[in-house]
């Protein structure tokens, strides 16, 4: 395996020299590591899906290569010439299930992975990078600041000016939503994942943040999971908690709970202030945890307090999808999107 990954390093640099040798740059990425890259870039993958969502927004032409396919809930909303690029695989964390040798072979300017640093990447992008001969680049991506990782990537891929816009969409969603949080009194919220609704996103868990912005989430327990499948309890947990307002994620239990007794015995269920999270293209609340949380965000402060949420969700979500999916969003299509949310409430 080896042996011919060094074949195809050496063929890589033998095609890049015939090229011709391109002006280069240092960059600074995020975790503190200088990367001699061209001045230039046009061709780029991705470690995960964080970066796929990431870079998508800013530069799908640039892409080479997906880390992951895209499902079908993003088919409607992903043009279909970048919906069909070739799964390189994800390559850093995760499932890390990535081919290299069709990673060196798609020939990639930058390898960039976006997300929140972990303790050892310095080392681990390094090894990478010596592995393949690519250069790896980390942009950090934390929900509070995804204008700041929207400048980075506008430098690091030479688009500020579309970078620009990006950033300020999302320090301006933030500052709205953050504004909201600040002056409502807090709902009790409990958010509910899993086909029977008995994993829960406990509060303080990666996945909490939107909920524990904009609500009292209910969901406190000693050890928070920081899966995307939550902290398993039972039923006679969550009647303990009696929220006033539970979120479930797709395919759980929101089209059974109101025929369920069990769950008609819970104070939210039993006042119809239950509501299903929207997916498309991705999770609103982030699963993956990336920009969309933003577009989920405004939802949540809609649907908990629609008289303090002073914007418009079929503009703001409109707006998202043109900026970060580059599609046209119809009434009707964001209609289905919240039929089991703001619908109802309409």
């Amino acid at each position: 395996m080896k042996k011919r990954i060094t074949c195809l390093i050496a063929l890589l640099l033998m095609l890049l020299a015939a090229l011709g040798c391109a002006d280069e740059r240092v960059f600074v990425d995020d975790a503190g590591r200088e990367i001699v890259l061209d001045e230039a870039i046009e061709r780029v993958v991705v470690t995960g899906p964080l970066g796929q969502i990431a870079v998508f927004a800013i530069a799908p032409e640039k892409l080479v290569g997906l880390c992951s396919a895209w499902d079908d809930a993003s088919r409607p909303y992903i043009d279909t010439e970048k919906y069909d690029l070739p799964v390189i695989g994800q390559i850093y964390g995760g499932k890390g299930n990535v081919n290299l040798e069709e990673l060196i072979a798609a020939a990639p300017q930058a390898v960039i992975d976006v997300g929140e640093p972990r303790g050892d990447i310095v080392e681990d992008l390094n090894e990478l990078q010596a592995q393949t001969g690519l250069p790896f680049v980390h942009i950090s991506a934390y929900i509070d600041s995804l204008d700041k990782t929207y400048a980075r990537l506008g430098e690091l891929l030479g688009m500020e000016q579309e970078a620009k816009v990006l950033s300020d969409y999302c320090a301006d969603a933030y500052a709205r939503v953050k504004s909201l949080a600040d002056r409502v009194e807090k709902k009790r919220l409990l958010y509910v994942v899993g086909v029977e609704g008995l994993g829960v996103i406990a509060k303080d868990s990666y996945h909490s943040a939107v909920i524990d912005m904009l609500s009292d989430n209910v969901a406190v327990l000693e050890s928070p999971s920081s899966k995307g499948t939550g902290n398993e309890v039972d039923m006679e947990q969550i009647l303990a908690w009696d929220p006033d307002v539970i979120l479930f994620s797709q395919s759980s239990a929101f089209e059974t709970a109101q025929n369920d007794p069990l769950w008609q015995a819970v104070s939210a269920v039993a006042q119809n202030t239950y509501y299903e999270v929207p997916v498309g293209p991705y999770n609103w609340m982030g699963f993956p945890p990336g920009v969309q949380r933003l577009l989920g965000m405004l939802w949540t402060g809609k649907v908990l307090y629609p008289d303090e949420a002073d914007w418009d969700m079929y503009e703001e979500t409109a707006r998202h999808f043109a900026l970060f999916y580059h599609s046209e969003l119809t009434r009707e299509a964001y209609d289905v999107l919240v039929k089991n949310s703001i619908g109802r409430m309409n």
